[in-house]
């Protein structure tokens, strides 16, 4: 099996929302993980502040990683498969797409070999 991350953008969640909502949105993200990791395709996974910094060439820093969008990441999980179309159907019950403005982007994860003299340094395994 391959490794793949899925990377959780959505909008800024509604400072409004009550906490049973959160608390709610929170079951449906527990749910879905442990769902993942009964079936043997959970690796890892953590949340993502909104909080950050952004460096651009030129010594650039600015304040926030989503500066040019109302898109943040908030979070990632990654999941074993056995090719990206798996890892798809697996995001595709991903709660962050049940209110209409979430995405999901999943991608291969790329092994770096130990030794970055060797062949296999950025190669994919």
């Amino acid at each position: 099996m391959k490794e793949f991350i899925m990377f959780f953008k959505h909008e800024q969640p509604d400072p409004e929302s009550s906490p049973e909502q959160m608390q709610e949105v929170l079951k449906q993200w527990q749910t879905w993980i442990k769902g993942i990791a009964q079936k043997g395709n959970y690796s890892s996974t953590n949340r993502l502040l909104s909080t950050g910094k952004t460096l651009k060439p030129n010594n650039v820093i600015t304040d926030g990683p989503h500066m040019e969008s109302k898109e943040m990441i908030g979070g990632y999980l990654i999941v074993n498969a056995n090719s990206l179309d798996e890892a798809v159907e697996i995001a595709k019950t991903c709660p962050n797409l049940k209110g209409g403005n979430g995405v999901v982007e999943v991608r291969a994860v790329m092994s770096i070999d130990a030794n970055p003299d060797s062949d296999n340094f950025l190669n994919e395994k």
